[in-house]
């Protein structure tokens, strides 16, 4: 990308006051950052708001997306501080979306100073069991997934779209299935290996940034115990439990996205 920054590559938009914090909105896999619409203007007014989309995905430039770099979470989450150091912000409140989640926490841990806050919505750090831990998969859950994706590239989309919407929300299961069906087949399926065989669960105990994990009551993709796990297992983490189904609230019930992402900005973070 000679001669351009990462903000314009991965399509970067600003909103809201420049004089204020900043939130960054970070969707999750297979989507864009049109899915933040029904959440990230309400919050203009008291804030900068900064939508992106990640390598690989949306509107991003084609050649930002590098297989070996974006193998780990970590080439994502350095993707993302090196937009808020080109844009120059820091104390940056960052809200991700299920796997971002996870890039938002490795983006705190690398730079404390720079990602200040966190906001996790329908996160998971590790969505395979192992032991004790129940993350709602098993592997032959993830390999039957992966092999569909690399057998069938126009056919893993409606199912998939089906668990993250969740039952009743049929125009996010539509929206969903479209912005699958967009992105490259296989940049999809490595993006899908990286974010269900990912564990960072070792990495919650590294957060310290005032966090709010925002849980549904009742997700395929990241259930209550792995939303539980997470706020158990970040210093002063915040849990809030919403009362709807599926992976994707900020679709299905953006109101009460809203609402507990202003409740959780109004308490002003430790000195």
């Amino acid at each position: 990308m000679p001669g351009v920054g990462m903000a314009d590559a991965l399509n970067v938009a600003m909103s809201g006051r420049t004089d204020r914090p900043a939130l960054l909105f970070v969707h999750g896999f297979g989507c864009g950052q049109a899915m933040w619409r029904h959440v990230a203007p309400a919050f203009e007014a008291d804030h900068r708001v900064v939508l992106l989309d990640l390598p690989g995905s949306a509107d991003a430039d084609p050649s930002t997306y590098d297989p070996v770099r974006h193998a780990s979470l970590q080439g994502y989450a350095d993707d993302v501080l090196r937009v808020l150091d080109e844009l120059a912000l820091d104390d940056v409140t960052v809200v991700g979306h299920s796997v971002s989640s996870m890039i938002g926490v490795l983006a705190h841990i690398a730079a404390p100073a720079v990602v200040t806050r966190l906001v996790l919505v329908s996160p998971s750090a590790r969505y395979l069991d192992d032991g004790d831990y129940r993350g709602g998969f098993g592997p032959a859950d993830i390999d039957d997934l992966l092999e569909m994706m690399n057998r069938n590239h126009l056919g893993w989309q409606t199912p998939l779209s089906g668990m993250v919407a969740g039952a009743g929300h049929d125009e996010a299961r539509l929206e969903l299935d479209d912005t699958f069906c967009r992105t490259h087949p296989e940049i999809a399926a490595q993006f899908a290996a990286v974010t269900f065989r990912s564990d960072n669960r070792a990495d919650l105990e590294q957060v310290d940034a005032p966090t709010l994990v925002l849980q549904v009551r009742d997700d395929a993709i990241a259930p209550m115990s792995a939303g539980q796990f997470v706020s158990e297992h970040v210093a002063g983490a915040r849990l809030v439990v919403l009362e709807t189904r599926g992976h994707a609230p900020h679709l299905s019930d953006p109101l009460d996205v809203v609402a507990a992402i202003g409740e959780f900005l109004s308490v002003p973070a430790p000195t």
